[in-house]
């Protein structure tokens, strides 16, 4: 029964932690709550490492049982292989021989008419031999798996087409190759691709070189001596580079078609150095054959035929300019090597990643071609040209994405960005830096770790965001120095941007937290003192931070401010009115220190004999606590939050006044009486001063509000007797 028990545990637990919605953290929170105590979270562990060792004891089974049918069907798949092959073989070689009959025989038949008396059944068995081997030497277009052949009988243009029609029948999906006229086959053979990152096996192919490109077919491993159509490229865009061989990868070379790559590898060194050296030589003759064209294409025409005055009377005397200046002025040379082999050579730049060396050759031509004109071959070329810049621009904008690595600081950006403003694409490279480095300056922000206490973080962010803001700031004026003034404002918007990021990490830390007035204070202050080093480079974004902190600010002031007014009610509703007696001589001292810096400067003759103070302990806490609020939130003031700075105090002095009034109304007692009004005393003369004056030194301006409320107080002195409340 227990071992039924367990089971069914297990089977239980297996369906959890197979589930799709399974969540680790949710399950082992429950698991936490509805466990009696330690005990019962060991035995839930060592069931789970009981399941995970019988997951892995299974695995292990079925992977030694695939294993093994995967070795017989590999076995049995060679033999068929094999034996397909075999059959492939004879039958190409037939087919080769039927084709080829018609032209072979042709000679052996006029020969024959000739001398038929003489023929013998030997001689006939010798020239059926003859033909084979002359249909074999033919055959060598068709090739067999794994082998490559190179057209070297030269059987003419109507032959070479002729043998590529052949052959493309072989291809499935290239019917439309066979209508290119003066296109005929240089070489083909069987290669295997590899994958170009891990160089893990792809797939076999084939591959047939004509005169003017290069088509790969993949092998039909179950049609044998078929293949399908899988890519064709033009030879003036493809670049072929050796692979060094690295064992067991060898034999192997390298075609770069921007922005693609692929790797071949051929059946021995032998067939690689033929597909290199064949590959170059097409490649050299099809460049050559266009080289021509355009040559013949920019010579120039022989002036026409002018009909001689004599024969024309009707002629105009001033009509009888001839067109060749006309001609001389559009022939453009085109024939320079270095002209030649441009796309070419751009090719390889952008696939070496040789930007600076592909720009060189773009400034070139264009300085070159600069107040030339545009006949039908610049036009080409320019075209061509034009091809390459569309690829180099897209590697450039690649490079610049956030998608890349962002280590090396704003620095590591610098080549992609000064190669693209050469290119003419300065508003493209400003607005691709600059998200750039929005991405590096966010995954730098969300990297930080947050320990420690607030003010340590805010320390490690604000020296985080703005390094990489002023690092961003001098590398944008090193590299668009000199360009559009556009980019400065659009830097403008990017810094606001990257701040509100910033404000956002800042505040989420500070104020959400419900840290002290005097901790957000600190924070505040430092981000000030950072925001203000962005002047150093002509960067004042210090309004920014105001703007965007404002709110939070005032929601910390209010806030606050709340505490003091309920902690002030709450003293107040449990006043004696009693004199402070500090017991000590140190209690004393320290609470002078703290009076003094409070800027309470004649606190002296508010104390008395011994240890005793002559006013109310509401008073003194009063005293403290308004100061301190005054003077942290002046670290957070900006004239935007004047209004709701003054309004705050001001509410909290009314709390203190209107407990004074109050009191000196309602009580009856002389010398509590004659105590109150020298608590008042100091509350208005001392205390109301130094608020005033210490808010005008922080601010920079008197407060008016603060002035009447101080002036109001004086009728509660006058007449002190009143029941009437003045507040």
């Amino acid at each position: 029964m227990v071992m039924a028990m367990s089971d069914s545990a297990a089977s239980r637990l297996r369906r959890q932690l197979e589930s799709g919605g399974f969540d680790p953290r949710l399950y082992v929170k429950q698991l936490s709550q509805q466990s009696d105590g330690d005990r019962d979270l060991q035995e839930h562990r060592q069931r789970i490492q009981a399941l995970a060792e019988e997951t892995a004891q299974n695995l292990k089974r079925n992977v030694y049982q695939n294993y093994r049918q995967f070795i017989e069907t590999a076995r049995e798949i060679s033999y068929l292989e094999s034996e397909m092959y075999q059959l492939s073989h004879l039958l190409t070689e037939q087919k080769s021989s039927l084709e080829s009959i018609p032209l072979t025989l042709l000679p052996a038949a006029a020969a024959a008419a000739a001398g038929a008396a003489a023929a013998s059944g030997g001689e006939e068995g010798g020239g059926g031999a003859g033909g084979r081997d002359h249909l074999r030497g033919q055959a060598g277009f068709f090739p067999s798996p794994g082998g490559a052949s190179r057209d070297s009988s030269g059987p003419g243009e109507e032959g070479k087409q002729r043998t590529l029609t052949t052959l493309l029948e072989k291809v499935e999906g290239c019917r439309h190759l066979l209508e290119t006229p003066g296109q005929y086959l240089v070489y083909n053979g069987d290669l295997v691709e590899y994958e170009a990152d891990h160089m893990a096996q792809l797939q076999r192919v084939h591959g047939f070189l004509m005169n003017d490109c290069l088509l790969v077919a993949t092998w039909l491993p179950q049609r044998r001596g078929m293949y399908r159509y899988n890519a064709l490229y033009p030879l003036d865009g493809l670049a072929v580079v050796n692979v060094k061989d690295n064992p067991p990868m060898k034999d192997m070379f390298k075609l770069l078609m921007f922005p693609e790559s692929r790797i071949f590898q051929a059946e021995n060194a032998k067939i690689k150095r033929e597909w290199l050296e064949v590959l170059e030589e097409t490649k050299r003759a099809l460049s050559e054959k266009r080289r021509r064209e355009q040559e013949e294409a920019a010579a120039p025409r022989g002036p026409p035929q002018v009909t001689s005055k004599a024969s024309n009377p009707f002629e105009d005397e001033d009509d009888d300019e001839p067109a060749a200046p006309e001609v001389e002025e559009d022939k453009v040379d085109l024939s320079m090597e270095w002209i030649q082999e441009l796309p070419e050579d751009l090719d390889v730049c952008i696939a070496q990643r040789d930007f600076e060396g592909a720009v060189d050759l773009l400034d070139k031509l264009n300085h070159y071609l600069e107040d030339k004109p545009s006949p039908p071959p610049v036009k080409e070329l320019r075209a061509k040209v034009d091809e390459r810049v569309r690829q180099l621009t897209e590697v450039l904008v690649f490079e610049l994405s956030p998608d890349r690595s962002l280590r090396g600081g704003p620095k590591a950006t610098r080549r992609a960005v000064s190669q693209l403003i050469r290119l003419g694409q300065c508003t493209k490279a400003c607005e691709l830096f600059l998200r750039n480095r929005a991405a590096a300056v966010h995954t730098a922000i969300r990297q930080l770790r947050i320990e420690g206490a607030t003010l340590l973080y805010i320390h490690k962010l604000c020296h985080v965001f703005f390094t990489s803001l002023l690092e961003t700031a001098r590398e944008f004026e090193t590299d668009f120095a000199g360009t559009d003034s556009g980019c400065y404002s659009a830097f403008v918007v990017w810094a606001r941007s990257a701040m509100g990021m910033f404000v956002d990490a800042f505040s989420k830390q500070v104020f959400d937290s419900k840290e002290s007035l005097s901790t957000a204070a600190e924070c505040v202050k430092v981000a000030k003192e950072h925001c203000q080093q962005l002047g150093d480079i002509g960067l004042d974004l210090t309004f920014i931070i105001h703007a965007l902190l404002v709110k939070d600010i005032q929601g910390a002031l209010h806030s606050y401010k709340e505490i003091i007014i309920e902690a002030t009610k709450h003293r107040n509703s449990e006043e004696m009115w009693r004199r402070m007696n500090l017991m000590t001589p140190e209690a004393l001292g320290k609470l002078k220190e703290e009076m003094k810096s409070c800027g309470v400067s004649n606190f002296e003759q508010y104390t008395g004999d011994d240890c005793w103070v002559n006013l109310s302990y509401t008073v003194v806490a009063f005293t403290k606590q308004t100061m301190g609020f005054l003077e942290e939130a002046l670290k957070l003031y900006f004239p935007e939050l004047h209004m709701v700075l003054l309004e705050s105090l001001v509410e909290i002095i009314l709390v203190a006044v209107q407990h004074v009034d109050y009191s000196l109304r309602c009580e009856q007692d002389p010398e509590k009486k004659a105590f109150i009004r020298q608590n008042a005393s100091f509350l208005y003369e001392t205390v109301l001063p130094v608020v005033e004056k210490r808010f005008e030194e922080g601010v920079g301006k008197p407060a008016k509000q603060l002035q009447d409320l101080r002036n109001a107080s004086r009728l509660i002195r006058v007449n002190p007797e009143s029941t009437t409340s003045v507040v």
